[in-house]
C-alpha cells in the first residue's frame, strides 16, 4: 500500500489519553491524525473518578454524570466501625459526555482516525513513518504513543516487578443499600467477613462503593497494589462475602467491571523518538492509581511544546521528541514520581492492620496535605512534608514498616536525588 501524505502527528490509542492529547493539539493547530483498532467514538467500559476540586479548578463541572458530598471510609475492622468522613466532594465522569468534550475539538479540526494496529515505526532524521498490519505506511513529523502501559514502542528499563491495582465491580441493583443513600466511599476496609487467616495471610482489599442514584449502586473489591496483582476470582468471592455479610444480594447486573493496570511503572526513557502519553508514559499515580485529573492537567503544557517545536519546519524529530518529553516530565514530577514509588513499595508488603493504621493517620493529616498527595499537586517540598507529618503521626506499627528497607526502597529513595 501507498505511503500517506505527511502530518505533524500521529496519535496511536482511542481512549481517554489518546483523545485528551489529540484534543490539546487541535486546540493549538497541530495538524493530528490517529491510529488505534478501535473507533475513537466507541463507548469506554470503565468508570472514571475524580475529586471535585479537581474538576472546579479545571472548570469541568459539566462532565460530571454523579458528584456526592458525603465521602467518607472505614478503616476499622467490624461492620460497628464509625466512618472518617472526608469533608471533599468526589465525582465520578459522564463518560460520553467526557468522550465527546474531547472529540469534539478533533472534530472540528478535521482530525481523522485511521482503523488498525501499528506493527513497526521507522524514523528518520525528519519524522517518522508508522507501518500498520494492513501495510499502511502513515508518515509524521511525531509519533505519540497514547495506547496504553503495553505499548511495544514505548521503551523503559526492566526494574523487577510491576504492581498492578485490580479490581473486580458491579454496577447494578441490590436487595438492600449497600451504602447509605447519597454516599460515596472511597475505601471500605472492615474485614469481619474474612477468616483470622485470611486476614493475617491474605492479600489486603477495599470495598470501592457509591450510590449512582435511582436505586443503582456501583460496589466493587479493590486490591491498592500487588505483585503479582490479585486475581479477579478472589476480588469478586470477597465481594460478594462482604455483602452477605450484610444480608445483601445483587439483584440485577448492569454492568460487570475488571480493572487491572499498573502502578509502579518506571519512567520510560525520555530520549526516545515515540513520545508517550497516558498509561505509556507512566502517568497513573503510584500512590492512588488515579490518572484523568493528570491527562487533563499535563495535556496542555505538552501540547505547547509540541506546538512551538513544529513551528521550526527545519526541526528534526530527535529534538521534537525530547522537548515533548521534557514538558510531560520536568525535573520536579520526575523526583516526585521517584518519591511516590517509593512510598508504594512500603504500602505493598505492609499487613492488612498496617494498612488500616496507616490510612487512618494518611487522611488525619491537614485536608490540603491528603488531597494534594492523593492528585499530585504537591510541590516536592510540600510533597516531602507531608510524608514527614505522616511518619511523626503515624503508630509504632506502621513507623517500623515504613523504616524497615527491602528491595527497591534504596535505589527509588536516590532516585529522588537524581532521577
Amino acid at each position: 500500500m501507498g505511503q500517506s501524505a505527511p502530518i505533524d502527528v500521529l496519535v496511536l490509542g482511542a481512549g481517554p489519553a489518546a483523545l485528551c492529547i489529540a484534543a490539546a493539539l487541535c486546540e493549538r493547530g497541530v495538524a493530528v491524525q490517529g491510529l488505534a483498532p478501535e473507533d475513537p467514538t466507541a463507548p469506554w467500559p470503565n468508570t472514571y473518578g475524580i475529586w471535585g476540586p479537581e474538576v472546579d479548578e479545571l472548570g469541568l463541572q459539566p462532565l460530571l454524570g454523579h458528584r456526592w458530598h458525603d465521602t467518607r471510609s472505614y478503616f476499622g475492622d467490624r461492620l460497628a466501625t464509625p466512618a472518617m468522613a472526608h469533608g471533599i466532594d468526589y465525582g465520578l465522569f459522564d463518560k460520553t459526555a467526557l468522550q465527546q468534550h474531547w472529540w469534539t475539538p478533533c472534530q472540528d479540526a478535521g482530525a481523522s482516525w485511521h482503523r488498525g494496529r501499528a506493527v513497526a515505526i521507522e524514523h528518520d532524521a525528519n519524522g517518522s513513518v508508522v507501518i500498520t498490519e494492513a501495510g499502511e505506511r502513515l508518515q509524521t513529523r511525531l509519533v505519540i504513543d497514547a495506547s496504553g502501559h503495553h505499548s511495544p514502542f514505548v521503551q523503559r528499563p526492566d526494574e523487577g516487578p510491576v504492581a498492578g491495582q485490580a479490581a473486580y465491580g458491579i454496577v447494578g441493583r441490590f436487595s438492600a443499600p449497600p451504602v447509605d443513600p447519597g454516599q460515596f466511599v472511597l475505601m471500605d476496609y472492615r474485614c469481619d467477613h474474612l477468616s483470622e487467616a485470611e486476614r493475617r495471610c491474605g492479600p489486603p482489599t477495599f470495598l470501592y462503593a457509591m450510590d449512582c442514584g435511582e436505586g443503582v449502586f456501583f460496589v466493587e473489591e479493590t486490591s491498592l497494589a500487588l505483585a503479582p496483582p490479585v486475581p479477579y476470582e478472589l476480588l469478586k468471592d470477597r465481594l460478594m462475602r462482604r455483602l452477605a455479610l450484610r444480608g445483601i444480594s445483587v439483584e440485577e447486573v448492569q454492568h460487570e467491571e475488571l480493572c487491572l493496570f499498573p502502578m509502579n511503572l518506571p519512567l520510560p526513557d525520555l530520549r526516545q523518538r515515540v513520545v508517550g502519553f497516558g498509561g505509556s508514559a507512566s502517568m497513573v499515580h503510584p500512590a492512588s492509581g488515579y490518572m484523568v485529573g493528570s491527562l487533563l492537567r499535563r495535556a496542555p503544557a505538552l501540547a505547547e511544546a509540541i506546538a512551538a517545536g513544529l513551528q521550526d519546519p527545519q526541526a528534526r524529530g530527535q529534538q521534537l521528541a525530547v522537548q515533548a518529553w521534557q514538558a510531560l516530565w520536568p525535573l520536579e514530577l520526575q523526583r516526585r514520581h521517584a518519591l511516590y514509588r517509593f512510598g508504594l513499595e512500603k504500602l505493598m508488603r505492609f499487613s492488612e492492620l498496617q494498612l488500616r493504621a496507616h490510612f487512618t493517620t494518611f487522611f488525619s493529616l491537614p485536608r490540603e496535605q491528603w488531597f494534594g498527595f492523593l492528585t499530585n499537586t504537591l510541590s516536592l517540598p510540600a510533597l516531602i512534608a507531608a510524608m514527614v507529618r505522616l511518619f511523626v503521626l503515624a503508630p509504632w506499627s506502621v513507623k517500623a514498616g515504613l523504616m524497615l528497607m527491602q528491595g527497591r526502597e534504596l535505589p527509588l529513595g536516590l532516585r529522588m536525588l537524581r532521577p
